[in-house]
Protein backbone atom coordinates (compact mmCIF):
# COMPACT_ATOMS: atom_id res chain seq x y z
CA UNK A 1 0.00 0.00 0.00
CA UNK A 2 1.10 3.49 -0.94
CA UNK A 3 1.69 6.47 2.00
CA UNK A 4 -1.88 8.16 2.24
CA UNK A 5 -2.61 11.74 1.62
CA UNK A 6 -3.79 14.74 3.60
CA UNK A 7 -7.14 15.74 3.16
CA UNK A 8 -8.30 18.16 5.31
CA UNK A 9 -8.42 19.53 8.60
CA UNK A 10 -11.56 20.78 11.03
CA UNK A 11 -11.45 23.57 13.57
CA UNK A 12 -14.15 24.53 15.27
CA UNK A 13 -14.54 28.72 15.90
CA UNK A 14 -16.97 30.74 17.95
CA UNK A 15 -17.30 33.23 14.85
CA UNK A 16 -17.18 31.29 11.51
CA UNK A 17 -17.90 34.89 9.13
CA UNK A 18 -14.46 36.03 10.52
CA UNK A 19 -12.99 32.89 10.70
CA UNK A 20 -13.30 32.42 7.12
CA UNK A 21 -11.90 35.65 6.69
CA UNK A 22 -8.81 35.66 8.67
CA UNK A 23 -8.19 32.54 6.91
CA UNK A 24 -8.72 33.87 3.44
CA UNK A 25 -7.14 36.89 4.09
CA UNK A 26 -4.05 35.43 5.82
CA UNK A 27 -3.31 32.66 3.61
CA UNK A 28 -4.92 33.07 0.11
CA UNK A 29 -7.30 29.62 0.88
CA UNK A 30 -9.59 29.54 -1.54
CA UNK A 31 -13.41 29.73 -0.57
CA UNK A 32 -14.70 26.45 -1.73
CA UNK A 33 -18.34 26.85 0.43
CA UNK A 34 -18.91 30.10 2.26
CA UNK A 35 -20.67 29.76 5.54
CA UNK A 36 -23.57 27.66 5.00
CA UNK A 37 -26.13 26.27 8.06
CA UNK A 38 -26.53 22.95 8.47
CA UNK A 39 -29.48 21.10 9.78
CA UNK A 40 -30.68 17.71 11.24
CA UNK A 41 -32.88 16.31 8.55
CA UNK A 42 -32.90 12.62 6.93
CA UNK A 43 -30.34 14.11 3.65
CA UNK A 44 -27.03 12.28 3.78
CA UNK A 45 -24.96 15.60 5.71
CA UNK A 46 -27.78 15.32 8.45
CA UNK A 47 -27.47 11.04 9.06
CA UNK A 48 -23.80 11.78 8.36
CA UNK A 49 -23.80 14.38 11.22
CA UNK A 50 -25.87 11.99 13.54
CA UNK A 51 -22.88 9.38 13.38
CA UNK A 52 -20.37 12.21 14.16
CA UNK A 53 -22.35 13.79 16.36
CA UNK A 54 -25.07 11.88 18.10
CA UNK A 55 -28.87 12.37 18.34
CA UNK A 56 -29.66 15.84 19.10
CA UNK A 57 -27.32 17.95 17.79
CA UNK A 58 -29.96 20.38 15.98
CA UNK A 59 -27.78 22.63 13.78
CA UNK A 60 -24.34 24.03 12.96
CA UNK A 61 -22.61 26.87 10.53
CA UNK A 62 -19.87 25.60 8.15
CA UNK A 63 -17.51 26.85 5.60
CA UNK A 64 -14.66 24.95 3.38
CA UNK A 65 -11.59 26.34 2.40
CA UNK A 66 -8.40 25.17 0.45
CA UNK A 67 -5.10 25.97 0.66
CA UNK A 68 -2.62 26.44 -2.50
CA UNK A 69 -2.10 22.78 -2.75
CA UNK A 70 -5.77 21.47 -2.36
CA UNK A 71 -5.42 20.66 1.12
CA UNK A 72 -9.17 21.34 3.15
CA UNK A 73 -9.69 23.68 6.19
CA UNK A 74 -13.02 22.50 7.50
CA UNK A 75 -14.27 25.55 9.73
CA UNK A 76 -17.28 24.77 12.29
CA UNK A 77 -19.50 26.69 14.30
CA UNK A 78 -21.82 25.62 16.66
CA UNK A 79 -24.66 26.55 18.57
CA UNK A 80 -23.05 26.12 21.46
CA UNK A 81 -19.71 27.54 20.23
CA UNK A 82 -17.85 29.85 22.94
CA UNK A 83 -15.11 32.13 22.56
CA UNK A 84 -12.91 31.27 25.73
CA UNK A 85 -10.06 31.78 26.49
CA UNK A 86 -8.13 28.49 27.62
CA UNK A 87 -5.03 27.44 28.78
CA UNK A 88 -2.20 26.07 25.82
CA UNK A 89 -2.78 22.59 27.32
CA UNK A 90 0.54 21.16 24.64
CA UNK A 91 0.67 18.15 26.93
CA UNK A 92 -2.57 16.75 26.77
CA UNK A 93 -3.80 13.92 24.03
CA UNK A 94 -5.18 14.42 20.58
CA UNK A 95 -4.04 17.94 18.44
CA UNK A 96 -2.51 20.59 19.51
CA UNK A 97 -1.56 22.33 16.64
CA UNK A 98 -0.90 22.11 12.71
CA UNK A 99 1.16 23.67 10.36
CA UNK A 100 1.57 25.78 7.40
CA UNK A 101 4.42 26.78 4.96
CA UNK A 102 5.52 30.30 3.77
CA UNK A 103 9.12 30.91 2.78
CA UNK A 104 8.08 34.46 3.68
CA UNK A 105 6.98 33.64 7.18
CA UNK A 106 8.08 36.86 8.78
CA UNK A 107 5.93 39.24 6.66
CA UNK A 108 2.65 35.95 7.13
CA UNK A 109 3.25 36.66 11.04
CA UNK A 110 2.57 40.64 10.72
CA UNK A 111 -0.44 39.99 8.72
CA UNK A 112 -1.61 37.75 11.25
CA UNK A 113 -1.49 39.78 13.73
CA UNK A 114 -2.94 42.74 12.15
CA UNK A 115 -6.03 40.26 11.20
CA UNK A 116 -6.50 39.77 14.63
CA UNK A 117 -3.93 36.77 15.85
CA UNK A 118 -0.87 36.80 17.24
CA UNK A 119 2.75 35.56 17.55
CA UNK A 120 3.14 32.70 20.32
CA UNK A 121 7.06 32.96 20.56
CA UNK A 122 8.61 35.61 21.00
CA UNK A 123 10.86 35.48 17.88
CA UNK A 124 11.40 32.81 14.61
CA UNK A 125 13.41 30.38 15.29
CA UNK A 126 16.02 29.18 13.00
CA UNK A 127 16.68 25.17 12.69
CA UNK A 128 19.99 25.58 11.56
CA UNK A 129 21.23 28.79 12.17
CA UNK A 130 24.24 30.41 10.29
CA UNK A 131 23.51 26.98 8.01
CA UNK A 132 20.35 26.92 6.39
CA UNK A 133 17.40 29.12 6.21
CA UNK A 134 14.76 27.24 7.64
CA UNK A 135 12.51 28.93 10.07
CA UNK A 136 9.67 28.43 12.44
CA UNK A 137 7.31 30.28 14.74
CA UNK A 138 4.19 29.33 16.37
CA UNK A 139 1.05 31.49 16.37
CA UNK A 140 -2.59 31.68 17.00
CA UNK A 141 -5.64 32.44 14.84
CA UNK A 142 -8.35 34.88 16.36
CA UNK A 143 -9.71 32.25 18.56
CA UNK A 144 -6.89 30.93 20.33
CA UNK A 145 -6.24 28.14 17.89
CA UNK A 146 -2.78 27.28 17.88
CA UNK A 147 -0.68 26.61 14.75
CA UNK A 148 3.03 26.60 13.34
CA UNK A 149 4.84 28.37 10.30
CA UNK A 150 7.50 26.67 8.50
CA UNK A 151 9.51 28.86 6.01
CA UNK A 152 10.77 25.24 4.17
CA UNK A 153 9.08 22.17 3.35
CA UNK A 154 8.64 19.44 5.99
CA UNK A 155 10.99 17.17 4.28
CA UNK A 156 13.44 19.34 3.84
CA UNK A 157 13.54 20.79 7.53
CA UNK A 158 13.66 17.41 8.70
CA UNK A 159 16.07 15.56 6.42
CA UNK A 160 19.00 17.18 7.54
CA UNK A 161 18.36 16.02 11.31
CA UNK A 162 17.20 19.38 13.00
CA UNK A 163 18.04 17.95 16.70
CA UNK A 164 21.33 16.84 15.43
Amino acid sequence: MAAVTFSHIGITVPDLDRAVEFYSKCFDFYVIMPPTTIHHDDSAIGQMCDDVFGEGWGSFRIAHLSTGDGIGIELFEFPKTVEETRPFEYWRKGLFHFCLQDEKLEERVKLIERMGGRQRMQQVRYYYPGQKPYRMVYVEDPFGNVFELYSHSYELTYSAGAYV
